[in-house]
């Protein structure tokens, strides 16, 4: 990453990501510029430009924190739950909390402007979604393993299938401004998953 500063909490850069993140995952990155963060924080442009000189950094920036605190979160997992469905239900969970907020996955709006993005930015964006999909290979590989997941295929395509299904039904559920869709989605993604009392995956 070419990004010069690591913002402090509660510093001004850090305010000022908290704020593009917001804008980000509400209205995309080409939906908002300086003026829109100068304006919400009464700050002018060549102060944020102090910070970060230009967009497409304060845009990696975003998906650096972004993607350490989503890492973070699967670490939580591991550590506190047992057993590999409940970690898939854990995993979900994260996404379910982001549309609780009325927000999107950052990455994955930053994904539908990928070809707009400076270079750096495209591969913290494909970083963001390499860890995602590693994580929930070994987590399936795991399951599969201790007789507690189901499924035919290498874990990776498996865990690519789960990253593309969720980022979708997030995606579906925003216009309908209806949470259950994706709840439902997703239940049925991990039930599916889940070797039941019989021995097989539920179909």
């Amino acid at each position: 990453m070419s990004t010069r500063i690591r913002p402090e909490e509660g510093s001004t850069a850090q305010q000022i990501l908290d704020v593009a993140e917001r804008l980000v995952q509400r209205q995309g990155f080409n939906g908002f510029s300086y003026a829109d963060i100068a304006a919400e924080m009464n700050l002018t442009k060549p102060a944020l430009h102090y910070h970060f000189s230009s967009k497409a950094e304060l845009g990696e920036a975003l998906i650096t924190r972004y993607t350490a605190r989503f890492t973070a979160a699967l670490d939580a997992i591991d550590a506190g739950e047992v057993g590999a469905p409940a970690k898939l239900e854990g995993y979900t969970a994260l996404y379910l909390d982001v549309l609780r907020n009325k927000r999107m996955c950052l990455c994955g709006m930053l994904a539908a402007e990928y070809q707009t993005l400076s270079p750096p930015m495209r591969r913290a964006v494909l970083e963001f979604f390499n860890r995602n999909e590693a994580w929930l290979a070994g987590i399936l590989d795991e399951g599969r393993s201790e007789g507690e997941i189901g499924f035919e295929g290498p874990p990776g395509e498996k865990a690519q299938m789960i990253v593309g299904t969720l980022e979708g039904a997030m995606l579906v559920a925003r216009p309908h401004d209806d949470i259950s869709r994706f709840e439902a989605v997703a239940r049925r993604l991990v039930h599916e998953l889940v070797v039941h009392p019989a021995g097989t995956a539920a179909g």
